[in-house]
């Protein structure tokens, strides 16, 4: 179908970044005038938030720590942001945090995981699964129930999201009970119809995306490592790993790598939903407050969690 109406005036306003020669910028400059994605909707409100550190591989994480309304133990999110591996952080997804937080009824825990090309891969990999160890050890403490965690992430964080239930799977734990995969990065090699359909006009461009993995990547063999990409995953690495949602846009070049990454969890007996929202653009989640679709969404995304959690 074509773009929807609803995303037509955003794609105008976000015009001038097709402008943009990413090849010549330095990642440090790009993440002062990066901030959230499309316009920023009316802050949602939870019981508490609170920022902090805690232990990672490599020194301390910031994370930044949203507790819902109501009376716990509360199930729990470990959410990873999006972008690109090397742009925005705990302030640019504060308010799909929040929605998620509210809407899923869950502690989320926002993870500041370091970022390329300052620290490439495994870094971001590392310290989003420390962090996520630390919420199941300290749930508890945190008003939490470990047995009820779950990741999700968008984009860059999906990919982490992913990677996390694959370190969990490998390494004994923490038990997950579902993995959340926003249009998720699963490959570092752009060769997919979404990838040539979709190559520029639509926000994420395919030369943004090498850009993002010429920063992440410390060389062409960590394309092919499933930490990095997923997609290269084997049917044993993906059976038991725990049931996924996965969110697309067709106007996306991510879009068919998610599906696909959707398509191989569930051939290996993962019970999986792959969703994909016609007339969508990469980021189009987290553009709730604009895009009726992004708020069904949300909506599903919460959904899905709450489900996962028994509730």
């Amino acid at each position: 179908m074509p773009v929807d109406p609803q995303v037509t005036p955003l794609l105008e306003a976000m015009a001038g970044m097709a402008q943009i020669d990413w090849w010549s910028m330095d990642p440090a400059v790009m993440r002062q005038g990066f901030g959230t994605v499309g316009p920023e909707p009316e802050k949602i409100e939870v019981a508490k938030v609170v920022d902090r550190t805690i232990p990672g591989p490599a020194g301390e994480i910031p994370v930044r720590i949203y507790t819902p309304e109501g009376t716990g133990p509360f199930p729990l999110v470990a959410f990873f942001h999006g972008g690109g591996f090397v742009l925005c952080g705990l302030d640019s997804h504060d308010t799909l945090a929040r929605a998620l937080c509210r809407g899923a009824g869950a502690i989320v825990v926002s993870v500041d995981y370091r970022l390329a090309p300052e620290s490439k891969f495994p870094a971001a990999a590392d310290d989003c699964y420390a962090a996520t160890k630390w919420v199941a050890d300290h749930a508890a403490e945190l008003g939490g129930d470990a047995e009820r965690l779950a990741v999700a992430g968008d984009s860059a964080g999906g990919n982490l999201s992913a990677v996390t239930a694959l370190l969990a799977k490998r390494k004994g734990g923490p038990r997950l009970v579902h993995q959340l995969l926003v249009y998720p990065v699963t490959s570092h090699e752009p060769d997919t119809d979404s990838y040539r359909e979709n190559a520029e006009g639509y926000f994420l461009t395919a030369d943004m995306m090498k850009w993002f993995t010429h920063h992440y990547l410390r060389d062409a063999k960590d394309a092919k490592d499933p930490l990095a990409a997923p997609i290269h995953a084997t049917k044993a690495d993906l059976a038991g790993l725990p049931p996924a949602t996965v969110i697309t846009a067709e106007y996306d070049p991510l879009r068919d790598e998610g599906e696909a990454y959707g398509r191989m969890l569930e051939d290996a007996g993962v019970g999986t939903l792959i969703v994909r929202y016609d007339g969508m653009i990469h980021g189009f989640v987290s553009m709730f407050g604009v895009l009726d679709k992004g708020r069904d969404a949300v909506e599903l995304c919460s959904k899905r969690l709450r489900e996962a959690f028994g509730a």
